[in-house]
C-alpha cells in the first residue's frame, strides 16, 4: 500500500450492508483480520454498538426480552452512533479518517432507515434525524434472498428474523440502493465472496491514500444528485 505522504491522504469509511443472516458480521471481522495482517491502518466499527447502555436496550428489545414502539426503536438506533453524543462521534470518526485510519462499518444509517421504514414508519421521516453523518467511500451490499437467509443456521433468534419481515426489508433496501453501492452475491462460495469484497475495499483504500475528495463531501455518496438520501451529507468545515 501507498505511504501517507499525500497531504489529502485518508483512510476509508467502508460499510457492509445486507439482510439479517447475510454474513455481514462474518465478512467484517475477516475483511478486518486480512488487512491487518497487510499492516493497513484500520479499525472494525458496528451499529448498534450493544456495548452502550442504548445498545443494551435494542439488544433487550431484539431478543424479545422487552417492548418499545417503532418510533422509539429507530430513535434508540440513531443514539447508538455515539455514547458521548453526535457532535463527539462525528469528530471522532473524521478524526480518524484524516489519520490515515480504514473504518469498516459493520452496519450504517441505511440499516436503521430500512427496518424501521419496513415496519411502515416514513421513510423520509425515518432518514431526519441521520442528518449529517458522513457518507461512505464504499458501501457493499451483501445480497442474499430472505429465502436462502431464512435456511442459515440460527435463523429466527431475533425479533426481526422472520421471512415476512425481511422481506419487507428487502425492498426498503432496493429503495436506498443506488448505483454507487457494489453488490456481493453471497451464496457463491466462500473464498468467493471474500476475494471479491477485498479488492473492492483495497482499491478503494488505494483511492483514498491517493488523495480522493473530501471526507464526506457534497460530491460523494449522500448528495444532492442522489435521490434517494439528498437529506444526508457532511460538508466538511472550512
Amino acid at each position: 500500500m501507498e505511504s501517507n505522504e499525500n497531504n489529502n491522504a485518508r483512510g476509508a469509511l467502508i460499510v457492509l450492508e445486507g439482510l439479517d443472516r447475510s454474513g455481514k458480521t462474518s465478512q467484517c471481522r475477516r475483511l478486518h483480520s486480512r488487512l491487518v495482517e497487510q499492516g493497513i491502518p484500520i479499525e472494525l466499527w458496528r451499529f448498534p454498538d450493544r456495548k452502550t447502555c442504548v445498545g443494551q436496550m435494542i439488544s433487550s428489545y431484539l431478543a424479545n426480552k422487552s417492548q418499545l414502539d417503532d418510533q422509539t426503536v429507530h430513535l434508540l438506533l440513531v443514539l447508538t452512533v455515539g455514547r458521548k453524543g453526535f457532535p463527539y462521534f462525528m469528530s471522532l470518526m473524521e478524526s480518524k479518517l484524516k489519520s490515515g485510519t480504514t473504518l469498516i462499518v459493520d452496519r450504517y444509517s441505511y440499516s436503521g432507515v430500512a427496518f424501521s421504514s419496513a415496519k411502515g414508519l416514513d421513510i423520509e421521516w425515518c432518514k431526519a434525524p441521520e442528518r449529517g453523518l458522513l457518507a461512505p467511500d464504499l458501501v457493499v451490499y451483501l445480497d442474499i434472498s430472505p429465502e436462502k437467509a431464512a435456511e442459515r443456521g440460527g435463523y429466527g433468534g431475533e425479533r426481526y428474523e422472520q421471512l415476512e419481515f425481511q422481506r419487507e426489508v428487502s425492498q426498503q433496501y432496493q429503495i436506498l440502493r443506488d448505483g454507487t453501492w457494489k453488490i456481493i452475491d453471497v451464496c457463491l462460495p466462500v473464498e468467493d465472496i471474500e476475494k471479491q469484497l477485498r479488492e473492492l475495499v483495497l482499491d478503494c483504500i488505494t483511492t483514498c491514500q491517493r488523495g480522493k475528495g473530501d471526507i464526506g463531501s457534497a460530491n460523494s455518496l449522500f448528495s444532492a444528485r442522489n435521490r434517494h438520501w439528498a437529506n444526508l451529507q457532511f460538508i466538511e468545515k472550512k
